[in-house]
């Protein structure tokens, strides 16, 4: 049996602007909207499908990127660019670092919405 995630839904105060952002900060693009989503394809064939929340609070995420250490440079400049603020661990503490952790580098920074993204480039546990 071959089980894959193909897509998750991210809910956002703007839908479009959020897309963009995820977009803009991995070297991405946001494809055409379909039905109420603007989705954006992340290259192992899985969709961040944002969607406009009802209004109410929105419950922060977290959303971790597999990238290579090339893309690690360039998503991080990106971040760096952007002037945001970014956590060397998921619990926010250690501000404006990364983290070395199994040999790899990591970051976390959050989104508009307060979702928290990671870019790492080591799998969490494959060692040092």
């Amino acid at each position: 049996m071959s089980i894959e995630l193909n897509h998750t839904i991210v809910v956002a105060k703007d839908k479009k602007a959020s897309a963009q952002f995820l977009a803009d900060i991995l070297g991405l693009e946001v494809s055409p909207q379909f039905g109420p989503f603007f989705p954006v394809a992340i290259p192992n064939g899985v969709t961040l499908d944002y969607m406009e929340s009802d209004g109410g609070p929105i419950t922060p995420q977290h959303y971790a990127f597999l990238v290579s250490e090339d893309e690690f440079d360039a998503i991080f400049g990106r971040v760096k660019d952007a002037g945001l603020t970014y956590w060397a661990d998921p619990s926010h503490r250690i501000v404006n670092e990364i983290n070395t952790n199994d040999g790899g580098r990591g970051t976390y920074f959050d989104d508009p919405n307060g979702h928290s993204l990671e870019i790492l480039t080591r799998p969490y546990g494959s060692g040092a």
